[in-house]
């Protein structure tokens, strides 16, 4: 029973701790991306502002989902990590297989440095650069707030995800004071297959028991639906990647 909920808990800090570290990279990068070219001013003053709103937001209605039926959330939540986790995972294996271009951190500090460069000076400039900041920390931010509410809630175990976002925030920021500028020497993509994977086994898993679904070893099967869903990505891929050399050698 103890390996049971700590193997559980072992996937569900590794889900919510890479899931919210994606988030933190694109909100860092463009906060940054405002530092740098308009100040630091505005960027803090909308960053803040959109961590302020977002706890409000978590306050207000966060305590709501503690209410609700555990069968019919988890049957409602695994159906959204579902599709939300098959949407990750489905652009992941074509960024892995060379189908779709790499998300690439460089080019959204390029494309957010260039969107500010036009912008006027001053007071109305300085509004420019705070809703930047704002919006992307309140859009990142607003999906890790989702990723711990849902997974925590729906494991009985939002305490843990809370820390495991925690961690990941406190890393996430650590790398990015020490890289200053952009955090593109995080392996922003690999961490998008892993979340998509662990998204849908999460998703498959809570759907089933909603379902009234018996699985085999209980919480245990959620490590082998990971293990699963990362063997058919990985032919997936390896597969892509065939089928695109084959087409390409007989273009030529």
């Amino acid at each position: 029973m103890v390996a049971v909920v700590s193997s559980s808990a072992v996937v569900l800090s590794v889900a919510v701790f890479v899931a919210c570290a994606v988030e933190m990279v694109e909100a860092l990068t463009i906060v940054f991306a405002v530092g740098h070219t308009r100040g630091w001013g505005a960027a803090l003053r909308g960053a803040a502002t959109a961590l302020a709103t977002l706890a409000a937001l978590v306050a207000l209605f966060g305590p709501a989902l503690v209410r609700v039926p555990l069968g019919g959330l988890r049957l409602v939540v695994g159906a959204l990590l579902l599709v939300f986790g098959l949407q990750w995972l489905r652009k992941a294996i074509l960024r892995s297989s060379g189908l779709k271009a790499r998300h690439d951190e460089d080019a959204v500090y390029a494309e957010t440095v260039t969107e500010l460069s036009g912008a006027p000076t001053g007071p109305p400039g300085d509004r420019v650069a705070f809703v930047v900041a704002f919006k992307g920390v309140f859009l990142e931010g607003l999906e890790v707030v989702i990723t711990v509410l849902t997974l925590g809630v729906s494991a009985h175990r939002l305490t843990l995800a809370v820390a495991s976002a925690a961690a990941a925030v406190v890393v996430v920021g650590v790398v990015g004071a020490v890289v200053s500028r952009q955090l593109s020497a995080v392996p922003e993509n690999a961490m998008k297959l892993i979340v998509g994977v662990m998204l849908v086994s999460f998703g498959t898993f809570w759907t089933g028991e909603g379902l009234k679904v018996h699985w085999i070893g209980g919480d245990v099967m959620i490590v082998g639906l990971v293990a699963t869903y990362l063997v058919v990505a990985w032919l997936l891929i390896a597969w892509i990647r065939q089928r695109a050399s084959s087409v390409t050698g007989v273009a030529r």
